[in-house]
This record gives C-alpha cells, sequence and structure tokens, in this order.
C-alpha cells in the first residue's frame, strides 16, 4: 500500500533541494539589498468618477464638494444651497508609484478606488486631478478612463451578484509626471548599500567582494549599510553601481529560525535548526458519546404512559505511540523524520515545538504569527 507525502515530507524535501543547490553558485549584489535612494515614492490623490450608470455616491457631502470643485475649473458656480444628485459620479481615492529618476512627460498607472457609497466604477471616467508626494508637492497629474475587472449587479427582488471589486479599478498610463524626485544622486560624495535583512555576515561579506573589485571604496557603516565612495557625474556612478550590483557574494547562513502560523496551522523550518538530544512522545485521548434512546409503551389497559428511556454508551480510546528519541545536533531532515514517524498532525508540531524550545533542546528562534 501506497503512503500519501505528508506535509513534513515535503518540508524536508524543499529544504534539502535548497541545500543542495546553494553552494554551487553565489549571489548577487543586487539580490540582497538596494542603494539608497534610488526606490519608488507613493503618490496619493483625491478625484471625481463620472459618467457611472447610476451606481454613484448620490449625494454625499464630500462627492458633491469635490463635483464642485471640479465645474469651478470652468466658470460653472452652482447657486448656495443646491446640492445635486451625484448618481452618476463618484468621490474616490488615486494612489500610484513613482518610480526613481521618473522625469517629467513620463506617464504611470494609477490605481482608482471609491471611498463612498458607490457599487461599481464600471464605465466611469476620472477628472483631472493632482497626485501628491509625502511632502505635499505635486508630483504627477492624472485623467482616463478606468478598467474594471469586477461586475456588480442588483436585482428588483433584492438578489445580488458580485464578480471580484467593481469598486475598484486602474488607468493604465493614465498619470503623467511632472515634477522628479531630487534624490542627490549625483551631487552626494558617497554611495549607501542598505541590505534587504539586518546581518553583520553580509555586510562584511559585500564589503569585501566590493574592495575586491574597487579597492579602498567600501566601508561597512553597520550590519546593514554599506558607505562606498563615488565620485565624477551621473554616467561614472551608474556604471558603478552596475558593476558593483553584478559582483558575486556568498550569502550566510541565515539565523535558525522556525515560523509557526497560529492561525492556519502552517509551520516552517528552515534549514540552520538543530536539535539537541531530547526525548518526544505524544498521544491522542478520543472519547465518544454515543446516545441511543429508545421508546416504552406501557401494557394494555394499564394506566403507564409512553416514556423515552435513555441509553448512553461511552467509548475511550487512547492511541499509544512510543517515544522517540532525537539525537543531538539532529538535523532538519532528521527531526522531520523522527516526526513523520510518530504520524504527528501539524496542529500537534506546533506543542511539540514549543515544548523542545522551552526544554532548551531547540537551536532556533521560534516565531510565532
Amino acid at each position: 500500500m501506497t503512503q500519501r507525502p505528508t506535509l513534513f515530507t515535503l518540508i524536508a524535501f524543499l529544504f534539502a533541494s535548497f541545500a543542495l543547490a546553494a553552494p554551487a553558485q553565489a549571489e548577487r549584489i543586487k539580490d540582497m539589498g538596494q542603494f539608497q535612494g534610488l526606490r519608488a515614492n507613493q503618490l496619493t490623490g483625491y478625484g471625481i468618477v463620472v459618467g457611472l450608470a447610476g451606481t454613484g455616491d448620490d449625494s454625499l457631502d464630500y462627492s458633491t464638494l469635490g463635483m464642485k470643485g471640479a465645474v469651478s475649473r470652468f466658470g460653472l458656480t452652482l447657486p448656495p444651497g443646491v446640492n445635486p444628485s451625484l448618481k452618476n459620479a463618484a468621490a474616490v481615492m488615486i494612489t500610484a508609484e513613482l518610480p526613481p529618476f521618473a522625469k517629467p512627460g513620463q506617464r504611470l498607472d494609477v490605481t482608482v478606488s471609491a471611498i463612498g457609497k458607490s457599487k461599481s466604477l464600471r464605465g466611469g471616467t476620472l477628472v483631472l486631478a493632482p497626485l501628491y508626494g509625502a511632502d505635499g508637492q505635486i508630483y504627477a497629474m492624472v485623467q482616463g478612463n478606468l478598467v474594471i475587472g469586477g461586475l456588480g449587479v442588483d436585482a428588483a427582488d433584492g438578489s445580488k451578484l458580485t464578480v471580484n471589486v467593481p469598486s475598484s479599478g486602474r488607468i493604465a498610463g493614465g498619470a503623467t509626471v511632472e515634477r522628479a524626485v531630487d534624490t542627490g544622486f549625483a551631487t552626494s560624495s558617497e554611495l549607501t548599500f542598505n541590505l534587504h535583512q539586518f546581518d553583520a555576515t553580509n555586510a562584511k561579506r559585500v564589503t569585501d567582494a566590493i574592495n575586491a573589485a574597487i579597492p579602498g571604496s567600501a566601508t561597512m557603516l553597520d550590519g546593514a549599510s554599506i558607505a562606498i565612495r563615488a565620485s565624477g557625474g551621473g554616467d561614472e556612478r551608474m556604471r558603478l553601481i552596475s558593476r558593483i550590483e553584478n559582483l558575486g557574494v556568498q550569502r550566510a547562513e541565515p539565523p535558525a529560525k522556525v515560523i509557526v502560523n497560529a492561525r492556519t496551522g502552517t509551520v516552517v523550518i528552515n534549514g540552520a535548526v538543530r536539535v539537541g538530544t531530547a526525548a518526544v512522545t505524544q498521544g491522542k485521548l478520543t472519547v465518544s458519546i454515543k446516545e441511543s434512546p429508545r421508546v416504552v409503551q406501557p401494557a394494555p389497559f394499564s394506566r403507564g404512559e409512553t416514556a423515552v428511556e435513555q441509553s448512553s454508551d461511552i467509548d475511550v480510546e487512547e492511541d499509544y505511540r512510543p517515544v522517540m528519541l532525537v539525537k543531538q545536533t539532529a538535523s532538519l531532515s532528521e527531526l522531520v523524520d523522527a516526526i513523520n514517524r510518530m504520524g504527528v498532525p501539524p496542529g500537534d508540531l506546533v506543542a511539540i515545538l514549543e515544548a523542545l524550545s522551552q526544554a532548551g533542546a531547540l537551536t532556533a528562534e521560534l516565531v510565532i504569527i
């Protein structure tokens, strides 16, 4: 009889594959971090979508004020106290990402999301609106027709059908960059490379690799940042960055961690985990109660009454599982093999790992999310 592979067998196979493949090739520096300042900036804005088929906000105050502001740019002023019913318009929030070195005139994709009672933005057009950065400055202007990936339908009897999210959509190339972000890239005396994760060993190896290619140019600032001397204009600096990004570095082994998702029961164990000598056992107690009531009829011509007689059957079953000995400095594959032999489900695996950690037999950081 064939046995289906368990979750732990798959995890062991996955990490065993990584362990075999890792030493074969060094990683590029560009995959371990990024240069400071060469990042995207988030833009946000507020706008009005018009042309909806009766699925707008319908007289929300901020939608009315937004529409009054939009039409006032064209010389149209609504009389005081007049609030139009905006069933064909909706107030929206606009978000976009400004890539590094974006120049005026370049186009950006934007996401448009309803913030009021609008049920669908399908068929709508966004009226010209500004996009602001974190400093309050306008960096782009956006306008265009929305592409909606969702669908919402309401029937007269109150039934509804919704596919995906019809109250959010995108405008491909709908924003035009109006202002460039000054990163100071061409004027600073040095470049700073930041690792994605703090690791003093990786920082040292990256520094050594840069100094081997460009002697005396790199200095560690801390376990996550390396300063690199730079001179000349933008062309020389970009050539320097290109050369540094493609240098190979053997990444240090990560810290031993066991990640446990308490909500889903998912357990991820990295290859650096080691287990000291420990004896582990895990049992399962099952109590089942079966109710079998029966009806009791009185004898003929007696004055008795029909009654229900309760009948309960209680069964207690306890699975016997032998004690498993985990050897000292056991590797990930050995730990998973031991757990597989015990037939432990994911929920009980969490309890075993917590117990090993409390007993001091688990050489790893136990992270529960």
